[in-house]
């Protein structure tokens, strides 16, 4: 998508400006469209910004980059000095392309796209962070304010160190309300992610265990998740679950106004029925509303939206209008009917979210059976192997016939499940599937075809790193 007018996403001064960056090479028009980290991204007049990870350092793709079309390349100093005499060779051939050299490619990258930002001062920022429920919760909320703000959201879950200043860059002059989520992996990260895009809006869905491997304990996490509201100076306003065991303590971080949400905390919503697989039936000061997602889990994340949609102005009539264009969200909670029901929930996988998935599956009853693939939960360090056996115990009181349990952690999930089974004489079939290759996929497969009957339920639950998604393709192969 070109600029505003023609014009480049950010002029030269501001980009030097706000990166303390040094123009090194290049001359002509300077000007620039979009921004890629991934070289085999890049189009015609993109900025290109190279990474240096442990493995890897994204320098090395600049020939790349440059022969697609990048318009400017921000490199670091160390580079630059040490292999000068390259970039001069790039250059010479591509004297149009602006090289700009920084002390860190990716603070730079942050704080380019908080520069943009800055751009946009009466653009509707809100942050939306937590241990699970993130993405749901940003899209229901989308869905929702779309009825009556031009509304971008970040795609997917872009929403790390990269992803979410690659997500502000999208933003345009058109865009009324800017709906942002925000991940972490490691301390601070949602700080620093807060700082590009200050939200006067701040929702938090929940504090869990997820990433607790790299935090240490919750009282971090919290406090962590906490930095989306670094940026209110006491006129934000944070959107906080009601029920959360801390939503005392982030309360208290709130420099601004603080709203509840949850079960109970709004007399305008009254909860009706739980629907099973076809979600949740609501009503919104007496419209009824339908939340076409299972579980009162994501019935939660829906009222963390509809509190924020009440706070910028929307009618029940346009909430419940919202929740009739919701989309469902492919691996999160998704329902997909045929020969077998099957829940595709296999984008994210955390101990609080595999909680859910397991109490919701065993919740639901009926002439069916139920089959459960379970794959690992990751970046948990050194919690791992005790939260897979917490799952290996919750998941054999579902009342399931099958639990296929994939990967490398959940093996102490199965042999949890072997002993938890034996000792409460649970009658249910366990397997356990190593790895997750793609052979791995054609042995969950089989194993759950050769059990299933027409009508089962199938759960498959797992981290995104699994790519469980190839054996749920597998499953419906003959069905679709």
């Amino acid at each position: 998508m070109a600029g505003e007018n023609g014009n480049s996403l950010l002029e030269l001064n501001e980009l030097l400006e706000a990166t303390g960056g040094v123009h090194v090479l290049g001359s002509g028009r300077f000007y620039f469209d979009s921004v890629q980290t991934d070289s085999r991204a890049v189009e015609k007049n993109t900025l290109f910004v190279p990474l240096i990870g442990e493995k890897q350092d994204g320098h090395v793709y600049i020939p790349q980059a440059v022969e697609k079309g990048a318009g400017a390349v921000i490199i670091s100093f160390r580079n630059f000095e040490k292999d000068g005499s390259l970039f001069s060779e790039i250059s010479r051939k591509n004297p149009d392309v602006y090289f700009i050299a920084v002390e860190n490619t990716l603070t730079a990258l942050q704080k380019a796209a908080g520069r943009y930002v800055e751009k946009f001062p009466d653009l509707i920022k809100i942050g939306i962070t937590g241990s699970s429920g993130k993405t749901t919760t940003k899209e229901i909320a989308a869905a929702l304010l779309r009825q009556k703000y031009t509304v971008i959201t970040n795609k997917g879950n872009l929403n790390s160190e990269t992803g979410l200043p690659l997500s502000v860059f999208n933003i345009r002059k058109e865009h009324q309300v800017g709906i942002f989520e925000m991940g972490m992996n490691r301390e601070n990260e949602i700080g620093e992610i807060s700082a590009v895009l200050k939200p006067r809006l701040g929702i938090i869905t929940n504090i869990g265990t997820a990433h607790i491997g790299c935090l240490g304990s919750r009282e971090n996490i919290a406090r962590e998740k906490a930095k989306v509201f670094d940026h209110f100076y006491g006129i934000g306003t944070g959107f906080i679950p009601k029920n959360d065991d801390f939503a005392g303590f982030l309360a208290e971080q709130v420099d601004g106004h603080v709203v509840y949400y949850g079960e109970g905390c709004d007399e305008n919503i009254k909860f009706s029925a739980d629907l099973g697989l076809d979600g949740t039936e609501f009503y919104v000061c007496g419209k009824k509303a339908v939340l076409k997602l299972p579980g009162r889990y994501n019935y939660n994340n829906a009222l963390a939206a509809v509190a924020l949609a009440e706070h910028l102005g929307l009618s029940a009539e346009q909430i419940v209008k919202g929740f009739e264009s919701l989309e469902g969200m492919f691996g999160r909670s998704e329902v997909i009917r045929g020969k077998y029901t099957v829940i595709r929930d296999c984008y994210n996988a955390n101990p609080d979210s595999m909680e859910k998935a397991l109490e919701f599956t065993g919740s639901v009853s009926g002439s069916f059976r139920k089959i459960l693939v379970l794959g690992d939960m990751l970046e948990l360090g050194e919690d791992s192997f005790r939260e897979h056996e917490k799952t290996g115990e919750e998941a054999v009181s579902c009342g399931g016939s099958l639990i296929v349990f994939a990967g490398t952690e959940m093996k102490a999930a199965y042999e949890k499940a072997v002993k938890t089974a034996a000792e409460k004489k649970i009658d249910v079939k366990l397997e356990y599937v190593e790895g997750c290759s793609d052979a791995a996929m054609e042995s969950i497969a089989r194993l759950v075809k050769a059990s299933a009957s027409a009508g089962d339920i199938i759960l498959v639950k797992g981290s995104r790193g699994m790519g469980l998604e190839r054996a749920v393709s597998m499953i419906l192969g003959e069905t679709e």
